[in-house]
């Protein structure tokens, strides 16, 4: 497939108008079909990935491969966002105070590399009602060429998969903190515990679920295709993550789709 069939009309013009940029680079689908199409249209980008302890080792990791195969430069960006006394209480509204944590950290490291403008990955299946996190990206001046473009999340799979890229079916992963419930204030062993639970589960070969914190015990999300399994397997799953939380509950709730957030 052509590097101009995976780039649609509407997003090279977006390039050709802004070339040279930042990208708020997470390892995730979306901007990691951004980092790719603005490299196949010949922009001037770098790639800044906020490293903190919201973020699992495994999405660094993928971040670094898909960077290292376009032959694109990316900056890890430290980030203490635990400092930040909003977001560490946890509110309804934490992901706005979160992002205005790191899009300000990786703005302020775009620019003092040269980059005046930073995009990110919000796609326009993404709901703006429902993220309040869009809110401090566009006090911020962040751009965000999919949803520009009326590119989907589908939309943004589809040309990944044109594109080769190996992120182009990765499951939607939201940050460690959505594990939390709202209003329980988040510290860093909570959120260690929760990605060695992670880990462990997808060790096991589960996909697509999450480790929710309920009470000091691991509530595990899964498919409905894998909730059978999980029962089946309770001894080994228990045994697994056994090392990061003493009770484990599995919620039976079934749900449609993929588990976004």
């Amino acid at each position: 497939m052509s590097e101009q069939r995976a780039v649609p009309a509407a997003l090279a013009e977006f390039f050709a108008d802004h070339p040279r940029l930042a990208l708020a680079f997470s390892g995730g689908t979306d901007s990691a079909y951004l980092l790719y199409a603005a490299t196949a249209c010949g922009c001037d980008v770098r790639a800044y990935y906020a490293r903190s302890a919201f973020q699992p080792e495994f999405e660094r990791q993928d971040a670094l491969r898909l960077a290292e195969q376009l032959g694109a430069s990316m900056r890890e960006v430290p980030l203490d966002v635990l400092a930040v006394e909003d977001v560490r209480a946890n509110p309804e509204n934490r992901c706005y105070y979160c992002k205005q944590a790191i899009f300000t950290a990786l703005t302020r490291a775009a620019r003092a590399d040269g980059y005046s403008d930073i995009m990110d990955g919000t796609n326009a299946s993404d709901d703006a009602g429902d993220r309040p996190g869009m809110k401090a990206l566009a006090e911020i001046g962040v751009l965000s060429p999919l949803r520009l473009c009326g590119i989907t999340k589908a939309g943004v799979r589809t040309l990944s998969r044109q594109a080769g890229l190996f992120t182009a079916d990765k499951p939607a992963y939201a940050c460690l903190a959505t594990r939390i419930p709202a209003g329980t204030p988040i510290d860093a062993d909570t959120l260690k515990r929760v990605e060695g639970a992670e880990g462990a589960l997808f060790g096991l070969g589960y996909a697509d679920f999450r480790v929710r914190v309920f009470h000091g015990a691991a509530r595990l999300q899964l498919p409905p295709d894998q909730l059978e399994r999980a029962a089946l397997e309770r001894r080994a799953v228990r045994a697994a993550l056994e090392p990061y939380f003493d009770v484990v509950l599995l919620d039976l709730k079934e749900r449609g789709g993929a588990i976004e957030n």
